[in-house]
């Protein structure tokens, strides 16, 4: 089985524990206003591989993740390519490579499901607390995020929460504390919270494309502010 890629990461230090190899899969169904990858939104195939491809340049960096490392599957939206990536992780599993899939949590279909079975560690983007924003700024329900989160409690698969602050939207203590009320519900899978401040590194990648960044008029958030809301979840 084929799968498309737009990017890999060889020592990747913020997707999962440790040092990661993390490959970036190529399409997404959402349209994130504050997303940092709009060149990954379109399913192209200018990267093509194999998933033994793709292990044996996973296996050159095994040496260096250690303990606690391995690969990490990113977007994209590598749920859109879950067979693919299933392949990939059962081959990683042979190898003792531990495996981590950075996801929305927009798709759960049985291809998923086989995919979170040779899955070691979900980082899943909880990107706003509520529909309406789920609507206007993502794409997709906020309801199918936690079915989704819902089916991780239920096989009790290790869970990383993420959401990013973005000033103005997501960087209220209402929505901190809506945010905490959500994971104490997921109480076996959630092993962590992680508050990721907004950033607009990507402006150059939306003006290459000559897209619009829907968030570019949105200043980067205080430091010390997403700390506060970090105490909060702490």
């Amino acid at each position: 089985m084929n799968g498309y890629i737009n990017s890999v990461q060889s020592f990747g230090a913020v997707d999962g524990p440790g040092v990661r190899y993390v490959i970036f899969m190529q399409g997404c169904p959402l349209r994130c206003s504050c997303c940092h990858n709009p060149d990954t939104w379109e399913f192209s195939k200018e990267q093509e591989v194999t998933p033994k491809d793709l292990l044996s340049k996973i296996l050159r960096f095994k040496s260096y993740f250690g303990a606690d490392g391995g690969v990490t599957v990113s977007g994209g939206e590598a749920l859109m390519q879950s067979e693919f990536v299933t392949e990939l992780f059962t081959l990683c599993k042979k190898e003792n490579v531990h495996t981590c899939l950075d996801t929305s949590g927009c798709i759960l279909d049985e291809n998923a499901k086989n995919l979170l079975s040779v899955t070691d560690l979900v980082l899943l983007d909880i990107k706003y607390t509520n529909e309406e924003d789920y609507r206007n700024y993502v794409g997709c329900s906020f309801e199918d995020v936690i079915k989704f989160y819902d089916y991780l409690e239920e096989k009790n698969i290790p869970t990383w929460i993420r959401q990013v602050i973005i000033p103005t939207k997501t960087d209220s203590e209402e929505n901190i504390l809506k945010l905490l009320e959500i994971t104490k519900k997921h109480p076996l899978c959630t092993k962590k919270i992680e508050l990721l401040p907004f950033r607009k590194l990507c402006q150059p990648k939306y003006d290459n494309l000559g897209l619009e960044f829907p968030f570019g008029n949105i200043s980067e958030p205080d430091p010390e502010k997403v700390k506060e809301l970090q105490k909060i979840l702490n």
